[in-house]
């Protein structure tokens, strides 16, 4: 690094500038629950806390700040909080009148509130103003590139040029864009091409006759099926997907499942498969749908990942997790009755398989998928949507900070292709294989260390526990 006097972050409160002080790379949601826990954990003249990220409001991320309202939280409303404590947390902010509006069609006949995504993000960005406000979180609109420890502590390189001293350092800028798929690299950079489905825009420039391939069926391809719906796309929609897999509807309110996952825990993946297959045919005898069996799985994840070993966690993550995806991350209800309508109409066409070929035909393109049950079939196409979900395994060379931490040794791959290495208490695993207290993981790229961490409210919990293990230093 460049010799810079490092920037004050102090806030207006006259805060010393000799508090500790921890900087969060990422003001997503997992590095927004963290700040926010962390200063009403921290005593207020201890502790400085930095937010660093380019977007220009903390809370939001990639997940809550689309402004389509076709958008929605995947779970109701009931089931998002950022405070365990609270269940009702998000509940009771939406009656309040603190909320901002959104569309009728929202609320369920039986009281359950699909919001848009951007509601959430309202939500979480309330949570935190009275903290900006005081300047107890300082939000640093700008993206780490570099960062280097030194006898001060962290010394890190911002995009615009500066530099800041913290003593902690926090990773929680989580969500690299989706990997381009085999045999689709000609598409990159050009219009025939749309990347990030949930950038601001992204889909303006489709002419509604156009002919898509939606490459992902899971919730985002789901998503942007909606919003093509809701603007009266007419043109013909293909949904791509190797296994053909969908995200599966929310089931019937029901009792609570029974189901104990930890007691003598499976310590292989076939043996948990098992204990699955099990209390899903209790289930059943008892008049219940899988619901409430996976809901089980969800609430008691720490343990079971914990029980596993590493070999076992790789054998889960490559034959079952997809499988687990489609059933953990439920489609709104609005959203599935889009896709089921378009489905009906022969608009909308599932496909199971890989692109095979690929060539452009003038304006066109001309694309080959092979089949996964066998066979192959072609057809024409205007543009190609990713849907991917992000690419979290590439994340040291994608994201700058991470990659100038991992040439330093100071980061690893985990041995999962989730995120990062990681402690199960969150310290990041450097390249000798020790941990660093220094040096946290929040959000989903710890998720190979601590199980199921992509949605609320584990990723909040996982804030709480990050946050409390922050504060007991600080006090």
């Amino acid at each position: 690094m460049t010799e810079q006097r490092p920037i004050t972050t102090a806030p207006r409160s006259g805060k010393s500038p000799h508090a500790r002080h921890v900087a969060i790379v990422g003001a997503g949601l997992s590095g927004s629950a963290l700040a926010w826990h962390l200063a009403r954990l921290s005593p207020e003249e201890g502790l400085r806390i930095s937010l660093i990220d380019p977007g220009p409001e903390p809370g939001r991320g990639l997940a809550y700040s689309t402004p389509d309202p076709d958008h929605r939280l995947n779970v109701p409303h009931t089931r998002m909080t950022l405070d365990t404590s609270q269940p009702d947390h998000y509940a009771r902010w939406l009656a309040s009148g603190a909320a901002p509006g959104f569309d009728p069609d929202a609320l369920r006949p039986d009281g359950a509130i699909f919001t848009p995504r951007a509601v959430f993000g309202a939500y979480v960005l309330a949570h935190l103003q009275p903290f900006l406000d005081t300047g107890r979180i300082v939000h640093l609109q700008s993206r780490a590139v570099a960062a280097t420890r030194t006898v001060q502590g962290w010394q890190i390189r911002l995009e615009d040029g500066r530099d800041l001293v913290a003593g902690d350092l926090v990773l929680a800028a989580t969500h690299p864009g989706p990997g381009l798929p085999r045999g689709l690299e000609s598409l990159a950079g050009t219009q025939a091409l749309i990347a990030d489905p949930y950038q601001a825009g992204a889909l303006n420039g489709i002419d509604g006759e156009e002919a898509l391939l939606i490459i992902g069926s899971g919730l985002t391809g789901a998503d942007i099926v909606a919003s093509l719906m809701r603007r009266a796309h007419s043109g013909r929609i293909r949904l791509l997907s190797r296994s053909g897999r969908r995200s599966q509807p929310h089931g019937p309110a029901q009792e609570e499942g029974a189901a104990d996952f930890t007691h003598a825990p499976a310590t292989s993946a076939r043996g948990l498969l098992r204990r699955i297959r099990e209390e899903l045919a209790a289930a059943a005898g008892a008049g219940l749908t899988w619901h409430p069996v996976f809901d089980r799985l969800r609430s008691q994840g720490p343990q079971i990942w914990a029980a596993l070993p590493l070999i076992e966690r790789r054998r889960l993550v490559r034959h079952l997790r997809g499988l687990w995806d489609i059933h953990r991350f439920r489609i709104a209800p609005q959203t599935h009755a889009s896709l089921l309508a378009a489905e009906r109409s022969g608009q909308l066409t599932a496909l199971a398989g890989r692109v095979s070929g690929l060539e452009r035909d003038g304006a066109r393109l001309r694309v080959s998928v092979r089949l996964r049950r066998g066979g192959e079939t072609r057809f024409a196409a205007d543009r190609v949507i990713l849907a991917t979900g992000p690419a979290h395994g590439a994340v040291t060379a994608l994201n700058p900070l991470y990659a100038d931490l991992a040439r330093q040794g100071l980061i690893t791959a985990d041995p999962l292709g989730l995120g990062l290495a990681s402690s199960a208490t969150g310290e990041a695993i450097d390249a000798s294989g020790l941990a660093q207290s220094d040096l946290l993981i929040a959000g989903p790229l710890a998720r190979a260390a601590v199980g199921e961490l992509m949605g609320v409210p584990e990723v909040t919990a996982w804030a709480e526990k990050l946050a409390s293990k922050l504060a007991r230093v600080t006090a």
